[in-house]
């Protein structure tokens, strides 16, 4: 029987990174007692004696997830830990190691290596995380970087995308948007080099957010401050595509709506003269950026007291009946339904 070749092809944009995750994961079972949560959060959890193990990774691609014409190999070794380890803090865990495989092209020599990890050696010991192992091979197509982290926590410290509910305060840490415009001011520098490549680039004004870009910070602190102020939240995430697919997630999985505040977006000065600068809004830029790697948290409303006024927190809406949906709040007041429009490596 001959094959019908005019099948027709579902585009991966299509689907998108998480839709693809869905389905590729759909029919997978669980075997073993010991796996708590597999696919569908930050890390999956597995239980141990004493407490669970939280496993995540990611895999950063050349050309897809970074460019090094403007991002320096031992920038890209520490980003790409600070990658991992958002999404170990984000269960409310303590990251403890990470395993590293890389593939490379013969058009880096050892040098670039040791430049790489170097950065990776520098994330390792300020976030206190042992290099537990890894691979290497070669590649016909550049640079690709795959790192696992583990984590543990207690068991009842755990906490999952899904236990958002209605009252709850929606909270982040940090600022945003900062990320996004960094790489919108490298993005612009290239083009003028490429031009011109005697041309120096005057960076003077955008020193904070080309650092969230090129050099973000998992935010470690925020589980040990939520802990000393004897907050648990009750549903959390990182901020790496965007906060609006992120409340998304939330909301989803937590089966609840939401609402966000335009006025209480933190937004850093830096932020928003760029925003100007680029003619962009920077509420979409808030929403929509990614890599800012801040923690987004749900906390019951009993909480309140506990974090307001902390300077690490803002607290930016708050949860609702799903039947509410998920609505940005405008400054106007005017509700305007939230989208995901983050990134997509599709």
């Amino acid at each position: 029987m001959l094959e019908d070749k005019n099948q027709e092809k579902t585009s991966l944009a299509k689907l998108g990174e998480f839709g693809l995750i869905n389905h590729l994961t759909k029919h997978f079972k669980i075997h073993h007692t010991s796996t708590i949560k597999g696919v569908g959060d930050d890390a999956a959890v597995i239980s141990s004696s004493d407490k669970e193990i939280v496993i995540t990774t990611d895999l950063l691609v050349e050309g897809v997830h970074f460019d090094l014409s403007y991002m320096p190999l031992k920038h890209l070794g520490y980003k790409a830990v600070m990658v991992n380890l958002s999404d170990v803090y984000a269960m409310n865990a303590t990251a403890e190691q990470i395993t590293v495989s890389i593939a490379v092209s013969n058009r880096f020599p050892l040098e670039a290596i040791e430049e790489l990890y170097a950065g990776i050696q520098l994330a390792c010991d300020t976030y206190k995380v042992d290099l537990i192992g890894g691979d290497t091979t070669s590649s016909t197509k550049g640079m690709l970087i795959s790192i696992t982290a583990i984590g543990s926590a207690k068991k009842e410290d755990i906490v999952y995308r899904n236990g958002a509910k209605p009252t709850d305060l929606i909270v982040v840490s940090g600022d945003l948007g900062g990320a996004y415009l960094g790489l919108q001011v490298l993005e612009r520098e290239k083009q003028v080099f490429q031009v011109n490549p005697q041309s120096q680039p005057d960076l003077d004004n955008y020193t904070y957010i080309i650092e969230r870009q090129l050099k973000p910070e998992a935010r470690k602190d925020i589980p040990a401050l939520l802990k000393e102020l004897e907050v648990k939240p009750t549903s959390m995430i990182d901020i790496s595509d965007g906060l609006s697919s992120e409340i998304m997630h939330i909301c989803t999985q937590s089966k609840t709506g939401c609402k966000i505040y335009e006025d209480k977006l933190p937004l850093d000065p830096q932020v928003i003269a760029t925003s100007e600068e680029f003619n962009m809004d920077s509420t979409m830029i808030a929403l929509s950026g990614g890599e800012d790697y801040e923690l987004l948290f749900t906390v019951s409303i009993d909480d309140y007291d506990k974090i307001k006024g902390n300077p690490n927190l803002t607290v930016i809406g708050h949860i609702t009946e799903e039947n509410q949906g998920m609505n940005l709040v405008t400054r106007a007041n005017q509700e305007i339904e939230l989208k995901a429009q983050g990134w997509s490596s599709f």
